[in-house]
């Protein structure tokens, strides 16, 4: 099995949220049949929302950066980042490192194309800055489909705001609902749950909407590419610990 590095703490919940998907997603009949992970659970990378919607936060790239080197130097064979958001800074990461990157956009803008049908919109269920940073857009832009977003972007990012100071709480679920029910009512039934905030009540969802979250999605690539062939194209004969959880902000 080839070792995963996550890029953690934004927000923690959704990072431990990942990592429980990622043990759900095998199929496993012992602790050793478990994908081997190492996590940087680290909660100080500065704010994104402050840094792309309010312009006033400190750069979040660095820090990024340099916990892909540290997850690398680990002995991480790719890294991921249960971040949507985040992966704005995704070409600084891929830089800092000699190993692939699961970018999760990449991959949810791949599960959309399955799902879009033939009008070829997406909803986007995220933090406002998501659309303000086009972070799907272009991607979607690319594979013929066009994002849709809810207008009450301040009960969605009040919503998140919420859910990282006290966790998930009906009102947090409630005006996700909202928006998920405001896009199915204007023939937006594909969904795109791309704030991982949300990937904790993505089953608020509206009935009907057609929804999917881009941690599920990252969770199964996390899976593909540590249980797939070897680089060198032969089946791993060595299993390795399971899931670890390291403390790495120190280093």
């Amino acid at each position: 099995m080839r070792r995963v590095g996550i890029l953690g703490g934004m927000g923690p919940q959704a990072t431990v949220l990942l990592m429980q998907k990622v043990i759900t997603a095998v199929p496993a009949t012992d602790d050793r049949d478990h994908v081997p992970l190492i996590v940087d659970q680290n909660p100080q990378v500065p704010s994104r929302i402050a840094r792309l919607i309010e312009g006033t936060g400190e750069d979040p790239a660095p820090v990024l950066a340099d916990m892909a080197r540290r997850l690398e130097r680990a002995g991480a064979q790719a890294l991921a980042m249960p971040c949507n958001t985040a992966h704005h800074f995704a070409d600084a990461i891929a830089g800092a490192v000699d190993i692939p990157l699961l970018d999760m956009t990449e991959l949810a803008v791949a599960r959309a194309l399955r799902l879009a049908g033939t009008t070829r919109r997406i909803g986007i269920l995220a933090s406002p800055a998501v659309r303000r940073i086009g972070l799907f857009d272009g991607k979607l832009a690319r594979a013929g489909l066009t994002a849709v977003y809810p207008a009450d972007e301040d009960a969605l990012l009040g919503a998140i705001r919420r859910i990282k100071a006290q966790g998930v709480d009906a009102s947090s679920r409630e005006a996700f609902h909202r928006a998920s029910a405001e896009l199915l009512a204007g023939g937006v039934s594909a969904q795109m749950v791309a704030c991982t905030e949300f990937s904790l009540v993505a089953d608020s969802h509206a009935e009907g909407a057609a929804a999917f979250d881009t941690l599920d999605v990252l969770a199964e690539a996390i899976v593909d590419f540590s249980l797939v062939r070897n680089p060198h194209g032969t089946e791993t004969g060595r299993r390795e610990p399971a899931t670890q959880q390291q403390n790495l902000s120190e280093e």
